[in-house]
């Protein structure tokens, strides 16, 4: 059963390219929710967090104040790895259960994509047959932080600079989709690339 991953840096269109691939009939899973589903108030990665960073970090109702950490950990390299070492475990449980409940119900040969923001950073290369990169210019990456989270110029490129090289993931992936250009040139490319894993687009792979 094909195994794509999809990494990227931030804001580059790593979703956008999930959701095409998922018109197109592939089973798409996503870290970023897997995330979500083990950080549930009261759960031991919540207790984990809140007891690194201090319980302020938590809202009233015991949910993550998620803007609050995120302006934490992306100032800060050292905090992000604490941050990851206690996430990346259940999550990667999680991923790993959906991924075997998919392979029980369908044909072998259906196309699985995941997007994980992290997947070079976590050690997941392993995982897949196909790792796909979307990238951007800083420029492009800025333009979409600022319009989308509401960041200023600096808060945007201090995040991006605590990631990992984006030329670093560009020389990791076994492809790379540029998307500097419309929605539509992204759509191209990445039917493009779809039909070259053997697939047309629509199909249920």
């Amino acid at each position: 059963m094909p195994l794509i991953g999809i990494t990227g840096g931030l804001a580059t269109g790593k979703s956008a390219v999930t959701a095409l691939f998922k018109s197109y009939g592939a089973v798409v899973f996503s870290a970023d929710e897997a995330v979500r589903a083990v950080q549930t108030p009261g759960s031991s990665v919540v207790h984990a967090i809140a007891a690194l960073f201090g319980s302020h970090i938590l809202r009233p109702d015991g949910s993550l104040d998620r803007v609050l950490l995120g302006s934490l950990v992306f100032t800060d390299s050292n905090l992000l790895k604490a941050l990851n070492r206690i996430v990346h475990p259940p999550t990667t449980r999680l991923l790993r259960a959906q991924i075997d409940a998919v392979r029980e119900d369908f044909a072998p040969n259906k196309t699985i994509v995941i997007e994980i923001p992290l997947l070079f950073e976590a050690n997941f290369q392993d995982w897949f047959e196909q790792i796909i990169v979307v990238a951007s210019s800083e420029t492009s990456q800025v333009a979409r932080l600022l319009a989308r989270n509401g960041l200023n110029e600096q808060e945007a490129r201090r995040r991006i600079a605590v990631q990992m090289p984006m030329a670093a993931k560009i020389a990791c992936a076994d492809v790379v989709i540029h998307n500097d250009g419309s929605f539509s040139d992204l759509s191209e490319t990445t039917a493009r690339i779809w039909q070259q894993f053997g697939c047309q687009p629509g199909t249920m792979r």
